[in-house]
């Protein structure tokens, strides 16, 4: 137990320290972030603001004002789901360094169970996409609150808490599975820089879910990132939904949020917050286990 801590230790340590990998496993948020607010939100919400002001006794401004906060929030449960991919893709460049380096063949010739090293890797991964999560939910919502949103209840917060450590649990070892697979650091890379590209419609960001063709939002239905991010935009939105759409009937409320993939059916089935729970903490067991048949037939 005490070299697996120590190998998780250090792990942590190789990624924390790295300034570099940091900021690389945060530039995808950066860039939805610049994307959303340079480009996309002022439209956005001037087109559902335009919408609403069909109505009856609505009020275009506060209607406005509402939208921009609507979708900031928005956009902000996205980054922090998304984070736990990139963050556990960083991680992991430094076991495929160690790999090419010779380093993880010397480990292993130590009286270290080979077990204790993957595990070592895996909970290294998930810790420091926890504490990243952490850091972007806070510094996300200062941002927020300083551009006029309400803080958060403590019940929202105790939910966003759990949802950071499932969704880091499941791409953890979702990425370690992959990542087991791969023996250079540039090819490592290289599916880093797609993974960072592709996470953000994959996660229904840059383009909401509702705004897709059938077959790729039935495509992205099958994979578990639009589920985490979903997870967190419910919570994230729901005080900030009840103001926007009060006075509007459930019709008109429920197509808005379906057409921005905060809810949405899979199979008929309408998603809650306990379907996407479910489906990560199967994708991440069903992962979680193959990579353990997989470290077994390495023996």
């Amino acid at each position: 137990m005490t070299q697996y801590t120590e190998l998780v230790k250090r792990n942590m340590r190789l990624y924390l320290r790295d300034k570099g990998a940091v900021f690389f496993s945060l530039l995808s948020m950066l860039i939805i972030i610049a994307v959303s607010m340079l480009f996309l939100g002022d439209i956005n919400a001037e087109t559902l603001a335009d919408m609403l002001s069909a109505l009856p006794n609505r009020d275009y401004e506060a209607d406005k004002a509402n939208a921009k906060l609507f979708f900031l929030l928005w956009t902000v449960g996205g980054i922090i789901s998304i984070n736990a991919i990139t963050v556990t893709v960083a991680v992991y460049s430094n076991m495929i360094k160690d790999k090419t380096d010779g380093i993880l063949g010397a480990i292993s010739t130590c009286p270290v169970k080979r077990g204790a090293i993957c595990a070592s890797y895996i909970t290294s991964a998930f810790l420091c996409s926890v504490i990243i999560c952490i850091l972007t939910l806070a510094i996300s919502e200062i941002y927020c609150i300083i551009q006029g949103a309400e803080p958060l209840s403590v019940r929202s917060h105790f939910e966003l808490l759990f949802y950071i450590i499932l969704n880091s649990f499941s791409y953890s070892a979702i990425t370690y599975f992959i990542a087991s697979a791969v023996k250079t650091q540039g090819s490592w890379s290289g599916i880093g820089t797609v993974i960072g590209t592709l996470v953000g419609f994959l996660g229904g960001i840059y383009i909401p879910l509702g705004s897709l063709a059938d077959g790729l939002a039935s495509f992205l239905k099958c994979l578990p990132v639009i589920y985490g991010v979903t997870m967190f935009r419910k919570t994230m939105l729901s005080d900030i939904s009840s103001e926007l759409f009060n006075g509007v009937s459930d019709e008109i409320r429920s197509e808005c949020l379906d057409t921005l993939g905060v809810e949405f059916e899979s199979f008929s089935i309408p998603v809650t917050s306990g379907h996407c729970i479910a489906v990560l903490l199967l994708w991440g067991a069903a992962f979680l286990i193959l990579s353990v048949i997989l470290s077994n037939k390495k023996r």
